[in-house]
């Protein structure tokens, strides 16, 4: 794609999100005329909700970018949180959609800080730093809407989301059709998972992207999660429909479910 049509491309979905496409080097590096985050050396980025922290590495040693599988990139970002993987891919979703860089691997380890779920650790790269940087920095902004319709209580969790549009990192999660409507529900214990998904196909006209189960697909976790698109409306109505069975189901086993920040969906 020709460079100035990406970035005319990347400032529209920038201006869209509400985020400011300016990178800034918050270190002063020309002031201060010293090695910093610009130079090669690793930078802590921020924190946001999940126990997630935004990670920088300039340029990975030689050594292991063979190893980690990071291709042509030297400039990675780093996602990684203890609790969730939708919010976490959701947010870098919007990130990539936003600025020049690529998914390269998304990983989600059996967590949520002992419940029934996920952490997720997720590598953005980029041929510039500065492209790396601000993904992260997007991810972690964008971080607390998606973890709006993630509900909990004693006895687990549910997770629902949506976008009208799935850009890589939905792709690269879940083989997500690009630019197409995408919803996805998931609970844990996984009982109430399968019956979620069976809720949501049957509440609209969906396609099934990908199904997952304590033994298939999920690191053995508690869970059962599904994805589906097809027309936003109808995707809509059966994340909705899920989200709907999902809090009096699990409200069934102890505490009624509290949103992590506000419901977006």
């Amino acid at each position: 794609m020709d460079k100035e049509l990406l970035e005319k491309v990347m400032g529209q979905v920038s201006e869209e999100l509400g985020f400011n496409t300016e990178s800034k080097c918050e270190h002063k590096c020309e002031e201060k005329k010293s090695a910093c985050c610009c130079e090669g050396v690793t930078e802590f980025v921020g924190t946001s909700d999940g126990d997630t922290i935004g990670l920088v590495i300039a340029s990975v040693d030689p050594l292991l970018t063979e190893t980690m599988g990071l291709g042509k990139f030297r400039s990675i970002g780093i996602i990684g949180g203890r609790t969730g993987a939708g919010p976490q891919i959701m947010a870098v979703d919007d990130a990539v959609k936003a600025t020049n860089t690529e998914i390269i691997s998304i990983e989600l380890p059996r967590d949520t800080k002992g419940g029934a779920g996920h952490g997720s650790l997720i590598y953005i790269g980029a041929d510039d730093v500065s492209d790396a940087r601000r993904a992260v920095e997007i991810a972690l902004e964008s971080l607390p809407k998606y973890f709006g319709d993630v509900y909990g209580n004693e006895a687990g969790h549910l997770e629902f989301q949506y976008t009208a549009r799935a850009s890589y990192c939905l792709e690269k999660a879940f083989g997500t059709p690009l630019g197409k409507s995408f919803g996805m529900v998931c609970a844990g214990p996984a009982a109430i998972g399968t019956v979620l998904a069976d809720t949501a196909v049957k509440a609209a006209n969906v396609d099934v992207v990908a199904y997952s189960s304590p033994a298939k697909g999920t690191s053995y976790s508690n869970e059962v999660i599904l994805t589906f698109t097809g027309d936003s409306g109808a995707v809509r109505q059966a994340v909705r429909a899920a989200r709907e069975v999902g809090i009096k189901l699990l409200g069934a086993l102890g505490d009624h479910p509290e949103s992590s920040t506000v419901p977006y969906i």
